[in-house]
């Protein structure tokens, strides 16, 4: 599914015209293009260094657009806060943010003194080994842009490191290892980051304890309403509630209390359904659409799952 809240690392158009247009970027060589920059040497993966000696080239304006592959950034410098959108984030030295094929890439404005490596990963690269099913698996990728990862001193030194060899490696010869050496350095550099991020909810623990107990608050609203055509709570609506992305709410939720946001919400439902079977002599289709399910028979079922027994069966056990 396309993400509005995901914004691709690009220049927008000094002058915004209101003809631009959609493009969707087939391929890493049209990237390379709407940059300005040398055609890549392998046509499924790219590394591109922009530092002092290698700075933006402001002339160069890709308008909004949709990827056919992965992106990767690590921001090394940047002088001053970065826009996405209408919002601007401040991306320090070591942040990097990640975005899946197929998102919507929005315009961001930054200047030539932001110095950071751009990962380009075509699908198609990936074929045939493990890291092709297992990078799908990573949650970040689906992550808002204010949802970045933001590194210690260490941590940015473990990563740089990681560039710099698969900068090595795409820029020699290119031999029957390269692909290996350099899947083997991706799936590295995603393992470490997947731990850095788990080290990102604990040190970040105030400001996420401070969101478990708005994400508390908004499903006993919500499920007090009692307003049956809302039906059952999302982690979409969640998220919407809270202005972060379904996936980094979910993984939040897993490092406080060990369950991802759907199961959050089941057990708020069951809690909620307990308490009617308890305290009114309303049906059980009643409570079920009480609670906004269409169908009883969706109800009973998730109730028998989480409790292993059936909702008249739990009202019966109380006499």
């Amino acid at each position: 599914m396309i993400t509005v809240c995901h914004r691709f690392f690009l220049y927008i158009y000094n002058m915004k015209r209101k003809d631009d247009k959609l493009i969707r970027f087939l391929s890493i060589s049209e990237s390379h293009q709407a940059f300005g920059l040398p055609a890549p040497q392998h046509p499924l993966i790219s590394l591109v260094h922009f530092n002092e000696s290698n700075p933006f080239n402001t002339e160069m304006a890709p308008i909004y657009d949709v990827l056919s592959f992965y992106k990767i950034t690590f921001i090394t410098k940047n002088s001053g806060r970065l826009k996405y959108g209408q919002d601007y984030y401040d991306f320090n030295e070591g942040s990097m943010l990640f975005f899946a094929p197929n998102q919507l890439v929005g315009s961001t404005d930054y200047n030539s003194n932001t110095y950071c490596y751009i990962l380009l990963i075509h699908p198609d690269f990936l074929l045939g080994h493990p890291l092709a099913k297992k990078i799908k698996q990573y949650g970040y990728f689906s992550y808002s842009s204010n949802e970045a990862l933001h590194l210690s001193d260490t941590e940015k030194e473990i990563i740089l490191s990681v560039y710099q060899i698969m900068e090595r490696e795409l820029n020699s010869r290119v031999d029957e290892f390269s692909q290996e050496v350099v899947l083997a350095q991706i799936e590295l550099m995603l393992s470490y980051v997947n731990r850095f991020y788990k080290r990102q909810f604990i040190t970040r623990k105030a400001v996420n304890n401070d969101i478990l107990e708005k994400t508390e608050k908004i499903l006993d609203d919500y499920l007090n309403q009692k307003t049956l055509s809302l039906g059952v709570p999302t982690v979409q609506y969640l998220s919407d509630q809270l202005h972060i992305s379904p996936g980094y709410l979910s993984d939040m939720l897993r490092s406080l209390i060990g369950k991802g946001a759907q199961q959050y919400i089941h057990e708020k439902l069951i809690e909620k359904a307990r308490e009617l079977l308890t305290t009114t002599e309303l049906t059980i289709s009643e409570i079920a659409y009480e609670l906004g399910f269409e169908h009883p028979q969706s109800f009973s079922k998730l109730f028998k799952i989480k409790t292993s027994t059936s909702p008249l069966e739990f009202r019966q056990s109380l006499n």
